[in-house]
């Protein structure tokens, strides 16, 4: 007696969707985004992003904030030290003044408490806002700028695009002056780098005719 053996066909999870690494924001769609926020006067979500932007934090670990994480008493402090949940390490990062006045405007709207989550679910069953929710929001934002959601996401918040001249961010210089104790010695060399090599790229050494002393 033969048995008749039904293969049973199961479509792939990833099928018609665009899968691997997202594409970063780049800084005019990050200011593109902003200023929709603040001209729809949408606090929640102008605070969210530009915290996500500034803290370059997983999804998982920037819906899980608490008010006394980025704030001293009544004021958001200019940097913040988060656990990551994935790493288990902290990470220090800055809080920049635009995202501070967000944050604590936000903050003072919903009357948030010192250990309230910043981002407060407006599901009942969630005490915080989920991943998958923050997933939504960052999707709506792309789509106002008229860009394809399913080629961001929420790791589009951790990664910013470079500009098409090469060049170091401003906020890579001020980064790496902050991570050594000698500020002033170590602003003045990035300084003096940053002219030598992008303002003149084509400068030459010395002026035709003349030697250079050796």
């Amino acid at each position: 007696m033969e048995s008749a053996h039904v293969a049973q066909h199961h479509e792939p999870w990833n099928k018609g969707k665009l899968v691997g690494q997202k594409a970063p924001f780049k800084l005019k769609e990050i200011w593109a985004i902003r200023v929709r926020l603040q001209m729809r006067g949408r606090l929640r979500e102008l605070a969210l992003f530009d915290l996500g932007i500034d803290s370059k934090l997983r999804a998982c670990d920037l819906v899980k904030l608490r008010v006394h994480d980025v704030c001293h008493g009544d004021r958001v402090a200019a940097r913040a030290i988060v656990q990551q949940q994935k790493t288990q390490r902290p990470v220090q990062f800055e809080i920049t003044p635009p995202t501070r006045e967000a944050v604590e405007a936000w903050i003072k709207y919903a009357r948030l408490k010192s250990d309230s989550y910043l981002f407060p679910s407006r599901v009942h069953a969630s005490s915080h806002l989920g991943t998958r929710q923050y997933a939504r929001i960052v999707d709506g934002w792309v789509e106002e700028i008229g860009l394809d959601p399913a080629a961001y996401g929420t790791h589009s918040m951790r990664r910013r695009h470079r500009s098409s001249t090469g060049g170091p961010r401003t906020s890579e210089l001020f980064n790496s002056c902050w991570a050594t104790a000698s500020w002033k010695v170590q602003s003045d060399t990035l300084a003096s780098r940053w002219t030598t090599r992008w303002r003149w790229p084509n400068r030459p050494r010395c002026e035709p005719g003349r030697t250079t002393g050796r």
